[in-house]
């Protein structure tokens, strides 16, 4: 059913500061997009169908923009590691099984299962290097009715030899050798270049998949300055590059016209902070994953005022949960650490921004998503946060507050995904 109307109390964000709220309103779809919000129901749409959802907070879907489904088994184990030894000692010996099928198989339908039942109705995804498992990964996501990106990883270094691909040649073989099978095989799974980060990445695969960029015009993902030790090693690697950003820049890989998320962003040079903004990076700001692995607070607010497009990213197992509400409410916590700690310049996130973040925010990276104005996609969550102990008889924003703040995948009662309930 893709034309319908939900009623109920509806919450979105118009800009980055503003939430838009209507108690007891309207939200037509029609054809999987919003044709708006509305307190009394226009005469062209008194014919649809409507959901009753009255009493509960009918929401957008939120967006994470940043999570490895791969390392969804092992989530909280290695939280007082800092990033490299973690990867060493936890994610590169578990994404190394994933060439065995039957264990990918498994441990992707864990992860998607999850999702299914939390907020988040759109994922821009890390699966492994090994091919025939990102696209079972792939055909999972897409039978799961969530609209996701999906990287296949390349990395010819620095990574154990079960994982670390031969080297730049066989990876980008690989790499179009699973562009030419998935590429026009889905409706709601498409793929994205995915280079681990700069340390795992030779300059001759970076080039080459610069190269594939260009032809293909495919978006990226990696990661980028999320801890201090990787940043120093980047600069022994790339001794002759301005910064980190621009090792990704100098092969065609950071923006522009190539639409590409960069993970964390904690730790910008004054150069690399000039290209991020010039280049209109996506920065996918992941505060779960920032504070377990010890990487720091990145400069959001900074990052706001500048224009830069910013989302939240789960970075699901350096964050142990997936739902971007958790995401949002972590993001409010640093910030005030950021302000009280490293600069008082920079005011703490509001709750509307935080909420923008998950939504309009990252939602920007696949299009019009993560709104309910009209012509957006119809990506919608209906919450019954009556079901959060507590006091009542709250305003709209007040609920959504306690939603971000206190709610789990059991007060979500109904998911809309382009106006396709899943």
């Amino acid at each position: 059913m893709n034309n319908f109307t939900l009623f109920g109390d509806i919450c979105y964000n118009t800009t980055e500061r503003t939430l838009a709220t209507a108690t007891g309103a309207y939200l037509v779809c029609l054809d999987g997009k919003s044709a708006g919000v509305f307190d009394f129901l226009p005469e062209q749409y008194k014919h649809l169908p409507v959901i009753d959802c009255r009493g509960q907070l009918i929401l957008p879907g939120l967006v994470d923009l940043h999570v490895h489904a791969p390392q969804y088994s092992y989530r909280s184990l290695g939280m007082d590691l800092e990033l490299i030894d973690w990867l060493t000692l936890h994610t590169f010996p578990e994404e190394a099984r994933f060439e065995d099928l039957a264990y990918a198989k498994l441990a992707y339908e864990q992860f998607i299962a999850d999702i299914r039942r939390g907020p988040n109705t759109r994922s821009v995804v890390f699966a492994t290097r090994h091919v025939p498992g990102t696209v079972l990964l792939m055909d999972l996501l897409e039978d799961s009715g969530l609209i996701t990106m999906v990287g296949k990883v390349n990395m010819d270094r620095h990574a154990p030899a079960p994982l670390v691909e031969h080297d730049a040649a066989t990876s980008l073989a690989d790499t179009r050798a699973w562009l030419r099978e998935v590429t026009g095989r889905y409706k709601r799974t498409s793929p994205i270049l995915t280079p681990r980060f700069i340390p795992s990445c030779s300059d001759a695969l970076m080039e080459g998949l610069g190269e594939i960029q260009q032809e293909l015009s495919l978006p990226v993902q990696s990661h980028l300055s999320e801890n201090q030790g990787e940043i120093t090693w980047v600069e022994s690697l790339r001794p002759h590059t301005m910064s980190y950003g621009h090792a990704y820049h100098a092969h065609g890989l950071f923006g522009g016209d190539v639409p590409t998320v960069m993970a964390h962003c904690v730790w910008p040079s004054e150069d690399e902070f000039s290209l991020i903004k010039k280049q209109k990076i996506w920065v996918a700001h992941c505060p779960q994953s920032n504070i377990n692995l010890a990487s720091g607070i990145a400069p959001v607010r900074r990052y706001l005022e500048a224009g830069v497009p910013v989302g939240l990213g789960s970075d699901v197992a350096g964050g142990a949960h997936t739902s971007i509400f958790r995401a949002m409410s972590d993001a409010i916590g640093v910030s005030k650490l950021y302000w009280r700690l490293m600069d008082q310049t920079a005011a703490p996130l509001t709750l509307a921004e935080a909420f923008y973040l998950g939504t309009l925010g990252g939602g920007s990276f696949f299009g019009q998503v993560g709104g309910f104005a009209a012509g957006f996609e119809f990506d919608a969550i209906v919450v019954d946060d009556r079901e959060i102990p507590g006091k009542h008889n709250l305003t709209i924003p007040e609920r959504l507050a306690r939603v971000v703040h206190l709610s789990d995948e059991r007060q979500i009662k109904r998911k809309f995904v382009r106006g396709v309930e899943i």
